[in-house]
């Protein structure tokens, strides 16, 4: 996976969160090196001072001692204050001494050998039996001879391995501290960002009266004024859209009446009449009929857009319902009812569910070949029931397109004579205002199947 398709699905707060820990991480780490860094310089830098300033001080005392004709430089080593952590050296024409068995010239670099018998005076760290050792050559030309002086580091080496994880930790704490800071930060910064989304969310389910508070700051303050000022002018468009929509079919509902008055006092007397005539006439009633579903669609489909709906609930037996349901809307349809939803208590407007069930009905028919089958069952959100039809289906691309308002789904199924498409708006008006959702899935055998999941009345 590459690393821009993985940035893309980490989130802003989580990106933020990273940054944070990224860069609490390379300070402490660079912090931590630094300081390392200087402090084993320094104490590296003392250290060889002491050891070059013990090494000359005992030197004197070597060069007094093999001024003695008789001296025994091996025995007078051994007196020298060279401590746990050093050990000495001495070349004199051509043998060497020491104050410590192990210790032998082979130990001592070549290097600072040469520089010593040379005559000049010399310091060298290296490292042996792995511990960093210093060396220190100083020339006694009086006496014909040569002091070293090896000091062993292994308690500083020691002391600044204990440093490197105390500054390891102390990044690490950082970096967690960091990481906290981070989420804390990413928080406060996107707190705007989710009331954007939180109300977005609400306009979008239908709360248009939803506003964000003007925030002190100016620049948050210039976001929730914009986005109000948005909110307000949909809202007033939107109102704007219903009470011209309302209008017309108020407008249109009286003339309707009257021609359809006027239709049906014609066609009480059709004698005379030829054939073209009547067929003309029946054209024009059934065109009448359907202007006026429409005109009476619009009419609720303004009402919920303008929220002037009453609902008028009733408890309601779940199987009953179905059943009268069944008797008038689809009358010799095979119903099946499950025995766990029969008795489930329903708290709902009966005419409007009887309503989204007569449009399922017309759907079915226009659409499906019409509606073959009707079931109820439990299921996890309440009671679900079902409107098998035997049509061709309708593809997913579909399933959530088909309950838009003026939708009629692809071209392909389209008749004349089929509706504007507000029959499955309306199913899906009805059932949201009682909280219940309707959309539709593949029939099992070929076909759609409705379905309409209403809550219980304990879940109401």
């Amino acid at each position: 996976m590459s690393w821009p398709s993985r940035r893309r699905r980490l989130g802003l707060r989580s990106r933020v969160t990273l940054v944070y820990s990224i860069g609490a991480l390379v300070l402490a780490a660079v912090m931590a090196a630094l300081a390392f860094g200087l402090a084993r310089k320094y104490l590296l830098s003392e250290r060889e001072t002491s050891a070059k300033r013990q090494t000359f001080a005992n030197a004197r005392l070597v060069r007094s001692d093999l001024r003695s004709v008789n001296a025994d430089i091996t025995a007078f080593l051994g007196t020298l204050p060279t401590g746990s952590e050093s050990d000495a050296l001495i070349y004199r024409r051509g043998q060497w001494f020491g104050s410590s068995v192990g210790l032998g010239f082979d130990r001592l670099p070549k290097d600072i050998v040469t520089r010593g018998l040379s005559g000049t005076a010399a310091t060298q760290r290296f490292d042996y039996a792995g511990a960093t050792q210093i060396a220190v050559a100083v020339p006694l030309t009086e006496v014909d001879a040569v002091y070293f002086q090896v000091f062993s580091l292994r308690e500083l080496d020691s002391t600044l391995q204990i440093l490197s994880a105390s500054l390891a930790v102390a990044a690490l704490v950082t970096t967690a501290a960091g990481a906290m800071l981070g989420m804390w930060a990413s928080r406060r910064a996107l707190q705007p960002v989710r009331d954007v989304a939180i109300a977005a969310g609400d306009i979008a389910s239908g709360n248009l009266d939803t506003r964000l508070r003007v925030a002190e700051d100016p620049d948050l303050a210039k976001l929730a004024g914009a986005f109000n000022a948005m909110v307000d002018a949909v809202q007033t468009r939107i109102a704007r859209d219903a009470r011209f929509a309302s209008d017309i079919s108020h407008e249109l509902r009286s003339p309707l009446t009257t021609l359809a008055t006027s239709l049906v006092v014609l066609a009480r007397n059709t004698s005379g009449w030829t054939d073209a005539q009547r067929q003309a006439l029946e054209l024009m009633t059934a065109e009448v009929t359907g202007f006026q579903r429409l005109v009476e669609d619009l009419l609720e489909i303004s009402r919920v857009d303008a929220g002037a709906t009453n609902l008028v609930l009733d408890d309601v037996v779940a199987g009953e319902f179905l059943r009268r349901v069944a008797a008038v809307v689809y009358p010799g349809v095979c119903v099946e009812i499950e025995p766990d939803a029969d008795d489930a208590l329903l708290f709902i407007d009966k005419r409007r569910i009887e309503r989204a069930f007569a449009n399922l009905a017309q759907n079915a028919e226009r659409y499906g070949g019409g509606a073959v089958r009707l079931g109820l069952r439990r299921s996890p959100f309440g009671v679900r029931f079902e409107v098998d039809d035997a049509g061709p289906g309708v593809p997913a691309a579909d399933r959530e397109r088909v309950f838009e308002r003026f939708s009629r789904g692809g071209a392909g199924r389209r008749a004349p004579g089929t509706g504007v498409g507000l029959g499955l708006a309306l199913v899906s008006e009805h059932v949201a205002l009682h909280k219940g959702r309707v959309f539709v899935e593949e029939r099992p055998g070929g076909g759609a199947r409705f379905v309409i999941e209403l809550p219980t009345a304990a879940a109401s």
